[in-house]
């Protein structure tokens, strides 16, 4: 897969500035919202973006690490819940209706078969998940560059049908611990300042987590921050998937949406592929789990609301797409003051 993404539009930075300051109000008083609506005309190209056909794509995958109890849950709710987004029950399901966006549920490598579905895309890597961590890599090169290029591809159909906005969400029980990993590796953080309680485990279960992640990391000798081998190493297939979908969104001109601390660790190895990925990544909340605060500290960016949430699914990129589209619509919508014929000293 090409990783090459080309840095937003400079070119329009003084327009778009130009314009947000114009529109009526004092300067800087729309706060954050202006940045974002900067953001995206950068990312658009344009003086007057849009951000049609709005969609979340959530990526599913087992973990075979999670057999050796390093979250509270076992592996099967990982099917459990993907039947839960297709019978539209789950709270991304519910977001997603809220707030117009398109939703679309992946098998990037659930143990379970699920047969054909309407509402489900089989792009399964592993029947059974990835491989344990815990006993060598979680995943081949070759399916690394597999989930890689089937991320990509779901992001080149969904610009086929005219999406210009993007966000992510995901599934898989114990994809914390592997985020954890991927975000220690990736940003030299301490382990422990990377590593949460992800689906609930209590002071025991905590423990034994940090113990298996150190673990992970001493049978790894050859061990290295080069990304693609971190990647391999300790992601699920659906982090893997979600990273090749992210790179594809950017390479395409469009927004994107990233959610909590799996997506998080999805983006932070797209920006260490390649940096200028940031420049068309929104990060749409500060999840609760710790590992989350270390990966915005090490991308030096900024969250858009902080709301206690550890669910994951893309429920904080669901929430946040309201802020997005009211960014854009002020930028084109909002009434400059010589349009509206205000004087700007008032």
């Amino acid at each position: 897969m090409n990783f090459d993404i080309s840095p937003a539009d400079s070119s329009l930075v003084a327009a778009l500035r130009a314009k947000i300051d114009g529109k009526t109000k004092p300067l800087g008083a729309l706060g954050r919202l202006e940045a974002l609506a900067l953001q995206i005309g950068r990312v658009r190209g344009t003086l007057t973006p849009t951000l049609n056909h709005p969609h979340l794509i959530v990526f599913a995958g087992d973990h075979g690490a999670a057999k050796a109890g390093i979250s509270a849950y076992p592996q099967d709710v990982t099917w459990q819940m993907v039947e839960n987004f297709l019978a539209g029950g789950a709270a991304i399901n519910v977001f997603a209706r809220a707030n117009g966006l398109g939703l679309t549920i992946v098998d990037a490598g659930v143990a379970h078969e699920f047969g054909a579905r309407p509402n489900l895309v089989n792009a399964k890597v592993g029947a059974g998940g990835t491989a344990s961590y815990l006993d060598g890599a979680a995943m081949t090169a070759t399916e690394c560059e597999t989930a890689l290029t089937r991320g990509a591809a779901l992001v080149e159909k969904l610009v086929a049908e005219g999406c210009e906005v993007i966000g992510f969400g995901e599934m898989g029980i114990g994809n914390t611990a592997a985020a954890a990993l991927l975000t220690h590796c990736l940003t030299d953080a301490p382990l422990a300042a990377c590593i949460g309680r992800g689906t609930g485990l209590d002071d025991t279960g905590l423990a034994r987590k940090q113990v298996l992640l150190q673990q992970a990391l001493t049978i790894w000798p050859a061990r290295n921050s080069e990304p693609l081998a971190v990647l391999a190493r300790y992601g699920g297939f659906e982090i893997a998937m979600m990273t090749g979908a992210m790179i594809a969104a950017a390479q395409r001109n469009m927004l994107v949406l990233v959610d909590g601390f799996i997506c998080g660790a999805a983006a932070l190895v797209a920006a260490r592929l390649a940096p200028a990925f940031l420049d068309y990544a929104v990060f749409c909340h500060a999840s609760a789990e710790a590992g989350h605060r270390t990966q915005l500290q090490a991308l030096a960016v900024e969250p858009l609301v902080a709301l206690d949430l550890r669910l994951g699914e893309g429920t904080g990129a669901a929430l946040a797409w309201p802020l997005v589209r009211a960014a854009a619509a002020f930028l084109n919508e909002m009434a400059s003051f010589e349009s509206a014929g205000v004087s700007e000293k008032l």
